[in-house]
């Protein structure tokens, strides 16, 4: 009987101690956030090959920005969610100050050049940046701090405080002038609002008051931007006196998208249809007719369903996620990336005036899509150890971010 005992004992001793990724850093690599993650990798495959369509070089270009961003991405989940919201407002800081040197009177043409009237890249040598796209994701996750910790959102005093902080980008984004950029942020700031508790009946007084302040403020645009609001209302009207002005960029849009029919064209007839539409902003703004004329009405299914699965998938990282931080990144990051993908196809159909947004990991742009995956990362971090299906799945995020 003793050297039973003995033996049971000794087995029990010299048994191996094992540590799981999940107890040693509570991380659990099942979770929400691969389907923005997934979803994205297939909106910049889609993207590459619909800028070659038209650009082959650039889309060697777009390849090369994209593996940096994924890069990127893989490098901003290794920090704890709760290291990125103890850095969130320097890192604004800086964004901030990278767009007051945009509108800063005296920069030099070496650093600040204007491009088609507008002044929104930093030239950095071999690569420009637009800090408007870096601006985006940094006054999520510092708006993510913020809300957290001192506005008390359903007073009126605690849910003005936000606001005003909002405007502080939106004004120098507009100084650029650009404004299909600012138009992100407050539909961004009021579904950050909902998920932290904000009263409905004040939000929807928001609403009101921005859709009589947009009203309102027709007499202020610039001109090209009062052509563009008018050559939408003449289209839907059936009004044709803008198609070769100021309504010809989304006439040759809709056309190349109708050109596209159910299944698409070969490479060669889409790139052809494209050359003889001489469609502005083919690889940027407009790359959905790209994608709609290159593979039909499939095609463009395909990607908006993808681009509502980035949102959707933000969503759920936000639903999942255990600490306020991350419910209000997932918030913010959903809301931007879904309105930004809504309104760029809207203006692509004739429904909505050109702003000039880029379709998310699809149009070409290095800051752009290097954003879009920096906030994928993020996504991803969050979930990764900070969502209850990690932790039913063996994390222990309750531990890390407690």
């Amino acid at each position: 009987m003793s050297s039973f005992n003995r033996t049971g004992a000794r087995a029990t001793t010299t048994a191996p101690a094992r540590t799981s990724i999940h107890d040693r850093f509570g991380f659990s690599w099942i979770n929400v956030g691969w389907i923005p993650v997934i979803c994205a990798a297939l909106l910049t495959c889609i993207g590459i090959a619909a800028i070659a369509t038209t650009e082959p070089g650039l889309a060697v270009r777009q390849l090369v920005y994209a593996l940096v961003g994924v890069a990127a991405a893989a490098l901003i989940v290794g920090p704890i969610p709760a290291t990125v919201e103890r850095w969130g407002p320097w890192i604004f800081t800086l964004t901030i100050g990278l767009l007051v040197v945009l509108v800063a009177p005296g920069v030099p043409e070496a650093i600040v050049r204007a491009r088609n009237g507008s002044r929104c890249w930093i030239d950095f040598g071999p690569v420009d940046m637009q800090p408007a796209e870096f601006a985006k994701i940094a006054w999520i996750v510092a708006g993510a701090w913020w809300l957290r910790r001192t506005a008390d959102v359903r007073s009126h005093l605690g849910l003005l405080l936000p606001i005003i902080l909002t405007t502080v980008p939106v004004l120098l984004i507009l100084m650029q002038p650009d404004l299909g950029t600012a138009l992100l942020f407050f539909p961004t700031l009021l579904a950050m609002l909902l998920a932290q508790g904000a009263r409905r009946w004040h939000l929807g007084t928001i609403v009101l008051s921005a859709v009589v302040l947009a009203s309102a403020s027709y007499p202020v645009l610039k001109p090209h931007q009062r052509a563009r609001i008018d050559s939408l209302i003449a289209q839907l009207t059936g009004d044709d006196r803008y198609n070769s002005t100021s309504g010809f960029q989304a006439r040759s849009a809709r056309r190349l998208v109708g050109c596209g029919g159910v299944f698409g064209n070969g490479e060669e007839a889409a790139r052809n249809l494209i050359r003889f539409n001489a469609l502005p902003e083919e690889h940027n703004d407009m790359i959905f007719a790209v994608v709609a004329c290159r593979w039909g009405l499939v095609g463009g299914i395909a990607v908006i369903l993808l681009e509502a699965g980035v949102a959707a998938g933000a969503m759920c990282v936000a639903v999942a996620a255990r600490s306020p931080f991350g419910r209000l990144l997932g918030s913010g990051v959903g809301a931007m990336l879904g309105f930004q993908s809504f309104v760029n196809v809207g203006m692509t159909m004739g429904v909505l005036p050109i702003t000039g947004l880029t379709l998310p990991f699809v149009s070409f742009g290095g800051s752009s899509i290097l954003a879009s995956w920096i906030a994928v990362g993020l996504l991803f971090s969050v979930s990764a150890r900070d969502a209850r299906l990690g932790a039913m799945t063996g994390g222990s995020a309750r531990r890390v971010l407690a």
